[in-house]
């Protein structure tokens, strides 16, 4: 052995029994790993950072590809079944890539991104999937880490809605809006003064000679009504000619005021508001915010159906909700008049006498011909909004006779099941009934029955609306407030589901 080699040998046996090295051996053992996971460490922070880059680039693309802006949107619109909306598609890839190019540091990037229309309702997903190189972690074997990530938004397409509007326009809606409103009608009107001596507020609309014979007026009115005709001109007016004319007001003197064709504000000097002139205001309302609140061409198409003993077409289904109050031929026009429906006793159509909610479902049931989802124009989803003070009246009145009992009760509510059944909604705005003030025992006491009868109405209603469908609403401000509650039920915008 050669004395070189002879002399490491000697230094390597002499290191390996001098314990003072111990530790420079365990430090470059336990180096390696050391070195390992803080690598390991920042190959990991470097993934995450890119994965938390590449989400909100799917999040900003699953959302934006169905707002309500979005081409996507748009074109999901115009769809009448149900599927793959690929211009979205197109679209989130399109937003994803574009954000996804502003983060460098990986390779392989997979996406796959859908949206499906399901009826009213959009939906995006959008999966990604991307390789980060790794530069640590190669001593350990991985030369890369996969990271991957989902996103999900929905979004509502405006629904295809037809709103019905059954508008009880019986007796009991011809009270005046409010108690003052009655109190101001009962101190002018000369009408059923034998059977109301403190003054006429309940079905005092009549028009027929037949109905205010002098021997019933306070006073002779040459065979007319008053009662409604004074409710449509000023209310001073009116004061000033009685005072003049020794309280008396033959229909040759109103005539020399101005009238009215509607009523929209209670406690006006210009006229004396009746329910359904409240009622009329309201949907009038309803009819400005709809045109406004749509989101495409004929998104909702609206109908007026007044009914006393029938029901009927006043004012069919139609998408033009956009006319004027002031212009006859249009739904507008017809809404702000609505107190002209009113039942006098001469109108064929509707009939006359009592409340007849047996007839006017039926009636309504047969008008509706198809229900759909409300996803296209042609699936349309029908709402049927019922306006009422809920009273049912089976008396019937026609050619100056009466027949049938007026003791008032309440609907039958399996005609609104019959609506239910196939799918209709039915929304019931309930305008207490309120109690007639000054009742008599004229006409077999109807007007005891009547207030009797107020608190049956309500759970009759409840049962006849579908589930949270039951409004209630007194004042003419309440009846506008919950006339656009009932429309706006629900507006969904775009939100990410996870």
């Amino acid at each position: 052995m050669s004395s070189a080699f002879r002399g490491f040998l000697q230094q390597a046996l002499r290191l390996g029994h001098d314990e003072r090295a111990n530790i420079s051996i365990i430090f470059a053992m336990a180096l390696l790993p050391i070195l390992s996971a803080i690598g390991c460490a920042v190959d990991y922070t470097q993934a995450t950072r890119l994965r938390s880059k590449l989400q909100s680039a799917a999040d900003a693309a699953s959302v934006a590809s169905i707002s309500q802006q979005s081409l996507g949107y748009n074109a999901a619109l115009q769809m009448t079944s149900d599927g793959t909306v690929q211009v979205a598609v197109e679209e989130a890839t399109k937003l994803f890539n574009g954000n996804a190019a502003n983060s460098l540091g990986y390779t392989n990037l997979s996406l796959n991104a859908q949206v499906t229309k399901t009826g009213v309702k959009l939906a995006a997903t959008v999966a990604f999937s991307a390789d980060v190189p790794t530069t640590f972690m190669t001593v350990v074997g991985y030369r890369k880490l996969t990271v991957t990530g989902t996103s999900k938004s929905t979004s509502s397409l405006p629904p295809y809605l037809d709103f019905y509007l059954m508008l009880d326009v019986s007796g009991s809606m011809g009270l005046p809006s409010t108690d003052a409103e009655q109190t101001r009608l009962a101190a002018i009107n000369p009408d059923n003064y034998k059977q109301y001596p403190n003054g006429c507020t309940f079905a005092c609309h009549f028009t027929s000679a037949s109905s205010c014979p002098a021997a019933n007026q306070k006073y002779n009115t040459n065979g007319s009504c008053m009662g409604y005709p004074m409710s449509r001109v000023s209310y001073s007016g009116v004061k000033k000619l009685l005072t003049s004319n020794g309280g008396k007001l033959p229909s040759s003197l109103l005539s020399s005021l101005a009238a009215v064709t509607s009523c929209p504000t209670d406690g006006s000097d210009a006229c004396i508001q009746l329910r359904a002139d409240a009622v009329g205001a309201a949907v009038q309302q309803l009819l400005v915010t709809a045109n406004a609140t749509q989101k495409t061409p004929n998104q909702f198409r609206i109908g007026l159906y007044p009914f006393v003993r029938y029901l009927y077409a006043y004012s069919p289904l139609t998408a033009s909700i956009n006319g004027s109050p002031t212009t006859p031929g249009t739904i507008n026009y017809a809404a702000a008049n609505l107190a002209s429906q009113l039942d006098t006793g001469a109108n064929a159509s509707l009939g006359s006498g009592g409340t007849h909610f047996e007839n006017a479902f039926p009636t309504m049931n047969g008008i509706i011909t198809s229900v759909g989802d409300g996803s296209a124009s042609n699936k349309t989803q029908p709402y049927v909004f019922l306006i009422t003070d809920g009273a049912q009246n089976p008396q019937v009145y026609w050619n100056g006779s009466w027949s049938g009992s007026n003791s008032a009760t309440t609907m039958d509510t399996s005609k609104c099941t019959t609506l239910k059944s196939r799918g209709i909604i039915v929304s019931v705005l309930y305008i207490p009934y309120q109690p007639i003030q000054n009742p008599t025992s004229f006409a077999n006491s109807e007007d005891f029955y009547a207030n009797a009868n107020i608190p049956k109405i309500p759970p009759s209603l409840q049962a006849c609306a579908s589930p949270g469908y039951f409004y209630t609403a007194n004042s003419p401000a309440d009846i506008t407030a919950a006339l656009n509650a009932m429309f706006n039920h629900a507006l969904v915008t775009a939100h990410i589901t996870n």
